[in-house]
C-alpha cells in the first residue's frame, strides 16, 4: 500500500485556517446578537439586567474555555493534533446550530434560559480545545524561518469569522427588517445566522478529514515519546508550570485584555451603549475594522520571523496601554459631540447612600439591582451620562442633580417583578426628560457622526492588537517542548482570552455604573495590558528560530 502523502503547508493553513474562522463565527454571532438574546431569552428581568444577563452568557462560554483547553490538550498530547481540533469543530458547529432552533422565554419559559446556558458551556468548552490545536498544527508542519508567517493565518482567521458573523446578520436584519429579525416567535430572523453555521460545519469537517497527522507528533509517538500524563508533567513541574504561568502573565493577560476591548467592548457597548451610535452604523464600523485587520496579523507574523517574536508583541501591547484612555476620549468627540458638549456644560450629580448602591456586576445574570441608586445610575448608564457621586445621609433616598434641576428615584426593592419594571421605566423616563431639556441627544446625531474619524481611531486599536496577536501562537508552539504542547499552551490562552478577555464587556459595565465615569470601566483592560508590558521584557524568552521537535 502507498504511503500517504503529506498535505502541502498552504493546505494545511487554509484547513486550520478556515475551521477556525467557523469556529469564531459561531461565537461572534453569539457575541454580537447579544442585545437580541436579552430580549428573547430574559425578558423576565428589565432591559438593563436582560443585557447584563446576556453580556454574563457571552463571557460564561469563555469561563469554560479553559476547561475545554484542558480535556482537549490532553487528547491532542496523547493521541495527536488531528482528532482533537476535528472534534472540537464538530461540538462547536452542531450547539451553534442548536442555538437557532432553541424556543425562547414567551414560548416556554425559564427551559429557555437554561437550554442556551447549555449551549454556550459546550461552545466555550469546544473552543477551548480548537485553538491551540489548529495553531500546533500549523506550526509543526512549518519550518522555522515561517512559523510566524504560517500560523498568523490561524490568527488571522478570527476576523475572518467576526466578518463572516457580521455579514450574515447585517444581511438578515436588512432583508427582513428590524422586527421580523428580533421576533421571538420560530420565525424570527436572528436564528438564521445560528442555522447558516450546518453549512460551515459540513465544509469545516470535509476539509480537516483531509489532513493527516502533524509530522513532529508522528515522530515522536513513533519513537514512543508522547506524555503519558500531560497535567503532571505540563503543571507539576516547575520547568513547565514556569512557562504556562510566564505565557499567562506576560502575554495572555495583554491580549484577552485589548482584544476584546477592541472587538466587542468599543462596539457593542461602549459605541452603541453608552454614545447611542446606531446599531447599524456600528456594525458597518466594525466590519470595516475587522477586514483592515486581516492582512495585519499576517504582516506582524512575518515581521516576527525576521525581527523576532517578543518586541513586536511587547510593542502592541504597549501601544494598546498608551492609546485606551484618549483613543476612548476622541471616539466619543467624534460619534457624538452634542453628549460631549452638555457633559461639559451641564454635570450631573448622584446623590445617594452609598450603603445603598451596588455594584452591578453579576456573572450569573440572577441579581437585581432595585435600589433607588441602583435604578437612578442604571438609567445614566445605560443613556450614556457620566456622572460624579455625592454621598447622602443615611437612609435618605436617592436623587439626580442634572444643572439645577433635581430627579427624585424611587426604591423598587422588595416588588413585584411587574412593579420593580415599571419603577425602573419611571425613573428612567423621568430623567431623560430632564436631560433632553439640558441639551443631553437620546442618540447621536447620524449628521454629526464622522464614521471615518471613528474608524482611523479604532484602527490605532487594531495596529495594537494584530501585532499583540499576530505572533502569538508561534510564540507560543515555540515556548513549549513537544510532549506537553497542546495542553500547557492551551491553558494560559483560553485563561487570557476566556477569562481576562471574555469578561471585558460585563466588568467594564459595572465598573462604568459604580463610579459614574463612562470612561473608567477602561481600567479594567489598562491594569491586565499594564501588567504584560511590565513583565513581558524580563519574563519572555526570544523563541525565534527554537526547534519544536522535542
Amino acid at each position: 500500500m502507498a504511503p500517504v502523502k503529506p498535505p502541502s503547508l498552504r493546505t494545511v493553513i487554509v484547513a486550520s485556517a478556515a475551521g477556525t474562522a467557523f469556529e469564531w463565527y459561531d461565537f461572534f454571532v453569539f457575541g454580537t446578537l447579544s442585545p437580541t438574546i436579552a430580549k428573547n431569552f430574559f425578558s423576565a428581568l428589565d432591559a438593563t439586567a436582560g443585557l447584563l444577563a446576556a453580556l454574563a452568557l457571552f463571557g460564561a462560554g469563555f469561563f469554560f474555555r479553559p476547561i475545554g483547553a484542558l480535556i482537549f490538550g490532553r487528547i491532542g498530547d496523547r493521541t495527536g493534533r488531528k482528532g482533537a481540533f476535528l472534534v472540537t469543530v464538530t461540538l462547536m458547529g452542531g450547539a451553534t446550530f442548536a442555538i437557532g432552533l432553541l424556543p425562547t422565554y414567551a414560548q416556554v419559559g425559564p427551559i429557555a434560559p437554561i437550554l442556551l446556558i447549555l449551549m454556550r458551556i459546550i461552545q466555550g468548552t469546544a473552543l477551548g480545545g480548537e485553538y491551540g490545536g489548529a495553531a500546533i498544527y500549523v506550526a509543526e508542519h512549518a519550518g522555522p524561518g515561517r512559523r510566524g508567517f504560517a500560523t498568523a493565518w490561524v490568527q488571522s482567521s478570527a476576523a475572518f469569522g467576526l466578518v463572516g458573523a457580521l455579514g450574515v446578520i447585517l444581511l438578515a436584519r436588512t432583508l427582513l427588517g428590524e422586527a421580523q429579525f428580533t421576533d421571538a416567535g420560530w420565525l424570527g430572523g436572528w436564528r438564521l445566522p445560528f442555522l447558516v453555521s450546518a453549512a460551515l460545519l459540513a465544509i469545516s469537517i470535509w476539509m480537516r478529514l483531509k489532513l493527516t497527522e502533524s509530522p513532529t507528533f508522528a515522530a515522536m509517538k513513533a519513537g514512543g515519546g508522547e506524555a503519558r500524563a500531560p497535567y503532571a508533567e505540563a503543571f507539576g513541574q516547575w520547568k513547565n508550570l514556569k512557562l504556562v504561568l510566564i505565557a499567562l502573565v506576560a502575554v495572555m493577560s495583554a491580549q484577552g485584555a485589548a482584544w476584546y476591548t477592541l472587538f466587542f467592548y468599543a462596539e457593542q457597548v461602549f459605541l452603541e451603549r453608552f454614545l447611542k451610535l446606531a446599531p447599524l452604523t456600528g456594525t458597518q464600523l466594525l466590519i470595516a475594522i475587522t477586514v483592515a485587520s486581516a492582512p495585519f496579523y499576517v504582516f506582524f507574523g512575518w515581521l516576527s520571523d525576521k525581527v523576532g517574536r517578543k518586541w513586536v508583541i511587547w510593542g502592541g501591547m504597549t501601544l494598546a496601554l498608551v492609546a485606551f484612555f484618549p483613543g476612548f476620549r476622541a471616539l466619543t468627540h467624534l460619534a457624538n459631540p452634542a453628549l460631549e458638549a452638555a457633559q461639559a456644560k451641564t454635570p450631573v450629580v448622584v446623590i445617594a447612600d452609598p450603603a445603598r448602591c451596588s455594584l452591578q456586576f453579576d456573572i450569573v445574570g440572577k441579581a437585581k439591582f432595585t435600589t433607588a441608586c441602583d435604578l437612578a445610575k442604571t438609567a445614566l448608564s445605560n443613556a450614556g451620562v457620566s456622572y460624579d457621586n455625592r454621598a447622602a445621609p443615611v437612609g435618605s433616598s436617592a436623587q439626580v442633580r442634572i444643572g439645577d434641576t433635581v430627579v427624585e428615584s424611587h426604591d423598587a426593592t422588595g416588588l413585584t417583578s411587574v412593579a420593580q419594571k415599571a419603577v425602573a421605566e419611571d425613573v428612567r423616563v423621568r430623567l431623560m426628560k430632564a436631560l433632553a431639556a439640558a441639551g443631553y441627544p437620546a442618540k447621536a446625531d447620524p449628521a454629526r457622526v464622522n464614521f471615518w474619524g471613528l474608524f482611523s481611531v479604532l484602527m490605532i486599536f487594531v495596529v495594537a492588537c494584530t501585532a499583540l496577536f499576530g505572533p502569538i501562537a508561534s510564540t507560543l508552539v515555540e515556548l513549549f517542548p513537544t510532549r506537553i504542547r497542546y495542553t500547557a499552551m492551551s491553558l494560559p490562552y483560553h485563561i487570557g482570552t476566556g477569562w481576562v478577555g471574555g469578561f471585558v464587556p460585563v466588568t467594564a459595565f459595572a465598573i462604568v455604573t459604580a463610579t459614574g465615569n463612562i470612561y473608567s470601566g477602561l481600567w479594567y483592560p489598562v491594569i491586565f495590558t499594564g501588567i504584560s508590558v511590565l513583565t513581558l521584557p524580563f519574563l519572555l524568552p526570544e523563541t525565534r528560530g527554537r526547534s519544536i521537535d522535542s
